[in-house]
């Protein structure tokens, strides 16, 4: 089911047509209204899949490796900090 009402815009805001006398600094406008009911949001089930999916892409994931060494414009200043599980390394 659809409504349809015509109002005047003026500032980002709606007004009734017949509230308000036309000026130049507002607009006639029409405005639908469709009601289309709300779905439920997708179940935390969809989001884990959706989570596997990234995560089984990632490792699936054959483009190569970049190195500092393919960028030599990029310079911090400084040796760059490898966070890695191991010891840290120097």
């Amino acid at each position: 089911m659809a409504q349809t009402y015509d109002a005047y815009v003026e500032n980002g805001r709606f007004y009734p047509r017949l509230s308000l006398a036309p000026t130049s600094k507002r607009c006639l406008a029409v405005l639908t209204v469709i009601e289309v009911p709300v779905e439920d949001p997708a179940a935390e089930d969809d989001r884990m899949a959706q989570i596997d999916e990234l995560m089984r892409s990632i490792r699936e994931d054959s483009s190569p490796k970049l190195r500092m060494e393919d960028f030599p414009r990029f310079d911090l200043g400084r040796e760059p900090i490898i966070f890695t599980d191991d010891v840290e390394v120097r």
